[in-house]
């Protein structure tokens, strides 16, 4: 049964999966690209713009996130994501502000903090603007970041680039309401100026301290907010003299703080992240037998495939993969205890004991966080 808890950030909606007991560091609870669709999917599956997995530490953190877009795709990192990622430890583990997390991720080590009024500050660190860090082909201009004027579907852009462990296309526009985001921003993602696709931000200047912009993300198209990209715009429009070094930035789906730091360059962003349901997923969802992989046997895939019938290297073998046409070592299988242990749950347990079981955590964290919320009595 894979329990799974909803949050969402200025309407950007992220599955949370809680990994932080694996045993295998690399595991990712049975998720594959195909399955991060299917969750994904908003009339198949649960529906999200993502599927976030908090995992044991690799680097010395308090712990490690690794973040899927809904066409499978793994981005380096996720300002929405990182903050609903910090709500959803909070509420798990029954914190309260102040606390702050150590969060390794693929663009470096990143510090989400709970503050007192429950919005979720988050310590970015510094940008990118250099054309190898984006990446990006353009060169550097006399504002000091990418610049260019990039043509797409027949119209010459003015862009900008920042990276904020991920890349970020920046178009200032008189009016991001006129912007055609479908057509610009879809091909704006895979324009040859950006070898590692990108993000692409449209951004109107309402003020110094008050922009507005529309968001296109990579892997992931429209969405209603993106943390990243609110970070890289500001950084941008400031350096192209448009923006304050802090402003607030209107998305979509709602506002975000953010703030670059002149005297350590970090830039922090602040802004809401809340929970909106926890579930658990139905087995039938990913196999047509209706198993799910156990989360303890799953592994990272081998480096070298193991054919059938061939000895697995070193004695380790990944079942979910390599036994996917029959056990290739039933004589002494790694999964056999853990299968059997399944089994006799499985046997002993009717489908609405096994949900009931499941719903009584759920139950539990959901009690902690209408607790957490509500006022406290005088």
């Amino acid at each position: 049964m894979l329990q799974f808890s909803k949050y969402q950030g200025l309407g950007n909606d992220f599955l949370l999966l809680d990994g932080r007991s694996l045993e295998d560091p690399e595991g990712l609870l049975g998720l594959t690209p195909e399955r991060v669709q299917r969750l994904c999917d908003r009339r198949f599956g649960v529906g999200g713009d993502g599927v976030i997995l908090a995992l044991p530490p690799r680097e010395g953190g308090e712990l490690r996130m690794r973040i899927f877009n809904a066409d499978g795709t793994e981005p380096e990192m996720c300002g929405n994501g990182i903050r609903c990622l910090a709500r959803f430890l909070a509420d798990s583990d029954g914190d309260q502000a102040p606390r702050s997390w150590e969060i390794e991720t693929l663009a470096g080590r990143i510090v989400p903090a709970l503050a007192e009024d429950g919005r979720i500050r988050v310590d970015m660190g510094p940008p990118f603007l250099t054309p190898e860090t984006v990446p990006t082909t353009m060169a550097v201009g006399e504002q000091g970041l990418p610049v260019g004027e990039l043509e797409v579907l027949g119209q010459r852009l003015a862009v900008a680039a920042a990276g904020m462990g991920n890349p970020h296309a920046v178009v200032p526009v008189p009016d991001v309401a006129a912007i055609d985001l479908e057509g610009l921003g879809a091909a704006l993602e895979v324009h040859g100026a950006f070898p590692a696709r990108t993000n692409v931000h449209f951004v109107q200047v309402l003020a110094p301290d008050h922009l507005v912009m529309r968001v296109w993300e990579r892997g992931a198209g429209p969405t209603l907010a993106c943390g990243t990209g609110a970070c890289a715009t500001l950084v941008a429009c400031h350096r192209l003299g448009l923006a304050a070094r802090h402003a607030r930035l209107d998305l979509p789906g709602g506002p975000l703080e953010i703030y670059w730091d002149e005297t350590s360059g970090h830039v922090f962003m602040t802004g809401p992240a809340e929970a909106v349901f926890d579930g658990v997923v139905a087995p039938s969802l990913f196999d047509e037998d209706g198993s799910l992989p156990s989360a303890t046997a799953v592994a990272a895939p081998p480096s070298a495939p193991v054919e059938s019938g061939a000895a697995p290297l070193d004695g380790a073998i990944d079942c979910a993969t390599a036994c996917v046409h029959g056990c290739l070592r039933p004589e002494a299988c790694p999964s056999a205890e853990a299968r059997a242990r399944v089994t006799a749950l499985l046997e002993g347990r009717s489908l609405d004991d096994l949900v009931a079981l499941a719903g009584e955590s759920l139950e539990s964290r959901t009690r902690g966080r209408l607790s957490r919320d509500a006022p406290s009595s005088l």
